[in-house]
């Protein structure tokens, strides 16, 4: 629970931030200047947000920025969910309450994070990332569930003769 609780304080910092504070182009033009792999992510190309994700409408080192960004939601979430659900289940016993809170918790978070966004300059609040924030929960979540069960057959391999 206190990685949950770590995780929203990072994110809420992180939403208070602009993104020209938090922009990592410049270091990434330094780091990639050979553009590695640029041939192969150029065939790359879908929509979001309204926006088309791809090597020709963003530029390279905004394009491998993207895919940064996205991952820092979508893993910071699973963290949250992961954490909360094996907190919980330690003092829950009803799998579903457990469930419903681990996945509640970070939905609501989300969108409040999303809302905070809209509140700081040159930042957009998007559904989009409210979804991909809850996905990455559910993923910890069902990551930390299979990891229970796991372990409890373990456990139980370990006491049975």
């Amino acid at each position: 629970m206190g990685i949950a609780l770590a995780m929203i304080l990072i994110l809420f910092f992180s939403s208070s931030q602009t993104y020209e504070q938090q922009s990592m182009t410049s270091g990434l033009d330094r780091l990639l200047a050979n553009k590695p792999f640029e041939k192969q992510l150029s065939a790359i190309s879908f929509p979001y947000a309204g926006s088309e994700i791809s090597i020709q409408a963003k530029g390279y080192s905004s394009f491998i920025e993207f895919f940064i960004r996205k991952g820092a939601h979508f893993f910071s979430y699973a963290l949250m969910g992961f954490s909360l659900f094996m907190g919980f289940s330690a003092f829950i016993k009803r799998r579903w309450l457990v469930t419903a809170f681990s996945a509640g918790i970070p939905l609501a978070y989300a969108a409040f994070d999303e809302f905070h966004q809209m509140l700081t300059g040159g930042r957009t609040p998007l559904v989009q990332d409210v979804m991909l924030d809850f996905t990455g929960a559910l993923f910890g979540i069902l990551l930390a569930y299979f990891l229970a069960k796991w372990l409890i057959k373990k456990d139980k391999a370990l006491i049975t003769p």
